[in-house]
């Protein structure tokens, strides 16, 4: 690496300091496989605490940088990223939640984003970076499925990261997944805050007869098994995808739904948990 590179990567590293310096507690999202609804998930949590009294408090970065998925199901895709001092803004979502995403930096629907993975970890060390967070009480990190660059990257790069919540489905084959994402998380010495298990039954809206799809308990038995908190579930409800098509939160359009009670649960153990490891 030439001095010039590694004169710029200590440049990124010192601006992310000062930016993290400014949230006071960073989660990042992740999951063993794709299909668990991991970022459906990481939109409303972000939006539920929000929606707790912090208008303008939370954050969440889409790194997912050749799937990204949050501006959609927030409402805010064909928006961009606006420029200058002291740096780069994020786009406002539902309720003030800042969002930053390659979304907004893509000219269509149809542009892949075709990197390796250096030039994909480059690009989240440039978010964390360059964009004015301003002052933040929760920044959530939308991690694409697996653990491979991208989750290596916002581990390594933020400073003080609180814990990571992993999002599973009840399934078999979901839940080896979990075990290896759960040790993933703590051989980088960071904190398994908890698991939360989507798709968990569906509830009929109509007559609210409760039927598991993908198998139960899945979640809980992990959560027994590895030692690591169970945040709750999160039932199938067939407007949650509605809600995301139309870009609106699901908590948001349906707040007296099991789905959204569901959120709301997980946001309060959230909140209790960090809140006992770093008082304010």
């Amino acid at each position: 690496m030439s001095g010039e590179a590694k004169s710029r990567l200590q440049e990124l590293d010192e601006k992310i300091r000062a930016w993290m310096s400014k949230v006071k507690h960073k989660v990042v999202i992740l999951s063993g496989k794709g299909g668990v609804g991991k970022s459906t998930v990481a939109a409303n949590l972000a939006v539920a605490l929000a929606w707790k009294g912090r208008p303008n408090l939370v954050g969440i970065l889409d790194a997912d940088i050749t799937g990204p998925s949050i501006p959609k199901i927030l409402g805010v895709r064909g928006q961009g990223l606006t420029g200058g001092p002291p740096g780069i803004f994020p786009v406002m979502g539902p309720l003030g939640v800042k969002v930053v995403s390659m979304d907004f930096l893509l000219p269509s629907d149809e542009t892949p984003v075709i990197w390796r993975g250096p030039m994909k970890s480059m690009a989240i060390k440039q978010f964390l970076a360059e964009i004015v967070w301003g002052n933040l009480e929760y920044l959530l990190i939308d991690l694409p499925p697996g653990t491979g660059d991208e989750a290596l990257t916002v581990f390594q790069a933020i400073p003080g990261v609180d814990g990571a919540v992993i999002v599973t489905i009840p399934s078999d084959l979901s839940q080896l997944v979990v075990k290896k994402a759960v040790t993933f998380t703590r051989n980088l010495q960071t904190r398994v805050l908890g698991i939360v298990e989507n798709m968990s039954g569906f509830v009929c809206p109509n007559c609210g007869h409760y039927v598991d799809i993908f198998s139960s308990g899945g979640g809980e038995r992990i959560s027994r098994e590895m030692g690591v908190p169970f945040l709750g579930k999160v039932p199938l409800d067939p407007r949650v995808c509605e809600a995301s098509d139309k870009g609106m939160p699901f908590i948001v359009e349906h707040t007296d739904t099991p789905v959204a009670k569901a959120f709301m649960s997980i946001v309060e153990k959230l909140e209790n948990m960090l809140e006992k490891q770093r008082p304010s």
